[in-house]
């Protein structure tokens, strides 16, 4: 089969698969964003124009810090490494250093003679053939050679973009960050040709522990490589991995605010080749065991009392820690209704491994005579389940508030009427999730009763104000980057299934009753961030939500739309319109208009954001 015909194999497969997984409607969206890519490949879709690099060419950079880069040769195909190094020589900022030290077999000489050749041809860059001791330890001998304050890891097999170092260098000057990444893409042939990028959200401390987010371009100061011993040979295989771990951790100690900086920018190109693991950890099945060690030390040097275990796909992790059971107090509004509640009530009661819970449904304005009966029966069907009555207007969070005030609780879950439990440790998972990272809020996640994605954390800026990440993504699949599949960090997950230690929801003063229905569960969480705790969310506790595909529409009713564009104003007016516009635990190249992570339309952001 020549070139041409398996590429076209390998799409077809790609287009079924994305058809299985998201629907029709989401392949028809890739195909159209791949013939976009293909119409643009010859310029290069993240690729910066000729103006933007003639400009930083010009630019007066001598401040800029000087960025060594690492770069370990074992037996490089010789047009690839041709390839990486005139990326490195295309580099519109000069200061830069590369350190290639050579490792390949005497059978492949012809690797250190277009080595040598070009380091004839430019003095900054250094060669040195040694002895193959492994990934970490060549990395850690091209480190004993380096001359930059700062360093950068970069595969022999691999291609830079030509503003790397320009953008890296000039992020240091404006930010003096220890520790810096970029967001990369992959290519087959040409990097002016990428199939897909990585557009990776702000540090994310429970998403690293579970895959390698980071991976390149990565730049950190020299003296932090060297105060953790630089790469361990122990984790090759994951020796990045764990080296971001390990600097991250010694960053912390000194300062527990510090944290790797993000340069949003496609600053490197990732080959996919058949020995690479670019396309997955399947080409080097060790790679698994060395992620889990590099985990578990970390785990252990902050102190955790957690471990790692292998994920759900392939390149990810799922960390379990211990916890002490304490009392959850689940506060479930509910007007009517009953077919909905019993559903609710039976599974929590029937199914969730967990002996603490106290459930309090709390009444409101309830009409049918039916619903009061029903209610009688509750204390003696279910242990600890009681009615508490709030008398007034709906206000979703001042109904939380007021059920809150009878819960006795260490924690609170705030939980639909129309929420189905499907597996018995749902509630241990996120209280697992909670003891591991330490956070205030812990969401869940939420499909359809036909199996789809409902919600797996919010997205603030998403249609303007929030959204739900990966919403009608068909089930099973891994997401984008792993973001189906993997414990992380959000700015806010919904409150039709939220876990909050009571202490948190108690110190940053409840819900706000301004937000009747919506945007409450976002204020809150947002409240809680800036108070200093975590958001995270757990694909391992999965729950139905029975909430209808296609609900009505506030924007039909004029009473209700106009609630809903005070409430989208309060929003705006107590976070910042800007704030809610950049998420954090996103990236500003994907689109907002969505919320399947497709790359967003514009395409002088795709060049040109960097803060």
């Amino acid at each position: 089969m020549d070139l041409r015909a398996k590429r076209v194999k390998e799409l077809f497969g790609y287009a079924r698969t994305l058809a299985r997984e998201q629907g029709v409607g989401a392949m028809a969206a890739r195909a159209a964003g791949f013939a976009r890519r293909r119409l643009l490949g010859r310029r290069g879709r993240y690729w910066p124009g000729k103006q933007a690099l003639a400009a930083q060419r010009a630019a007066d950079t001598a401040s800029f810090p000087l960025i060594s880069i690492l770069t370990p040769l074992y037996n490089t195909p010789p047009a690839y490494l041709k390839a990486f190094l005139e990326s490195v020589l295309a580099q519109t900022c000069p200061r830069w250093q590369l350190v290639l030290v050579d490792a390949s077999d005497a059978a492949h000489a012809a690797v250190g003679a277009l080595a040598q050749k070009y380091a004839a041809l430019d003095a900054r860059i250094l060669y040195q053939k040694i002895e193959n001791g492994g990934i970490s330890r060549n990395t850690n001998a091209a480190a004993a050679l380096a001359g930059g304050r700062y360093l950068a890891l970069a595969d022999h097999d691999d291609v830079l973009a030509p503003h790397a170092v320009y953008c890296m260098g000039r992020a240091i000057q404006s930010t003096g960050a220890a520790f810096l990444y970029s967001d990369e893409a992959l290519f087959t042939q040409s990097p002016r040709a990428a199939h897909v990028a990585h557009f990776k959200p702000d540090y994310a401390p429970e998403y690293l522990e579970s895959c390698n987010y980071i991976c390149h371009l990565a730049v950190f100061q020299k003296q932090l490589f060297e105060a953790v011993g630089g790469e361990r040979s122990a984790c090759d295989g994951a020796q990045d991995h764990d080296l971001f771990l390990r600097m991250i951790d010694t960053m912390q100690r000194a300062d527990p605010a510090a944290a790797p900086y993000h340069v949003c920018q496609v600053l490197y190109y990732w080959r996919v080749h058949a020995g690479s693991t670019s396309g997955g950890t399947g080409a080097k099945p060790y790679v698994v065991t060395a992620m889990l060690k590099a985990v578990d030390d970390h785990l252990a040097a902050t102190g955790k009392n957690a471990h790692a275990e292998q994920g759900l796909f392939p390149g990810t992790c799922h960390v379990v820690a211990e916890f002490v059971p304490e009392r959850v107090s689940v506060l479930i509004p509910n007007k009517d209704h009953i077919d909905d509640l019993e559903k609710c009530l039976h599974s929590l009661y029937a199914k969730t491994q967990y002996d603490d819970l106290e459930v309090i449904v709390i009444e409101n304005n309830s009409t049918d005579p039916a619903t009061l009966a029903y209610y009688k029966t509750l204390p003696r069907r279910y242990e600890n389940c009681r009615v508490v009555t709030y008398r007034g207007a709906f206000n979703f969070s001042r109904i939380n508030n007021f059920g809150r005030r009878y819960a006795t609780g260490k924690y609170l879950l705030l939980l639909n009427n129309d929420i189905e439990v499907q597996n018995g440790d749902w509630l241990r998972q996120m209280l697992s999730t909670m003891a591991a990272s330490g956070a205030g809020v812990c969401g869940a996640m939420l499909r359809y009763p036909d199996g789809s994605v409902q919600h797996a954390g919010v997205i603030t800026g998403l249609g303007g104000y929030a959204g739900h990440s990966h919403k009608y993504h068909k089930g099973g699949g891994s997401g984008y980057m792993f973001r189906l599949a993997t414990v992380q960090d959000f700015s806010a997950v919904t409150a039709a299934c939220l876990l909050v230690r009571a202490s948190v929801y108690d110190a940053v003063g409840g819900m706000d009753e301004a937000f009747t229905v919506a945007y409450n569960d976002v204020d809150f969480c947002l409240r809680v961030r800036a108070a200093g705790w975590k958001v995270v969310w757990t694909p391992y506790a999965e729950l139905i939500h029975w909430e209808s595909r296609s609900r009505g529409d506030d924007e039909t009713d004029p009473a209700k739309k106009a609630r809903a564009d005070a409430e989208r104003a309060r929003l705006y007016e107590k976070h910042g319109r800007t704030a809610i516009l950049r998420d954090p635990c996103y990236n500003p190249c994907l689109s907002i208009d969505y919320e399947d992570f497709r790359e967003s339309g514009d395409l002088r952001r795709l060049k040109t954001v960097s803060d």
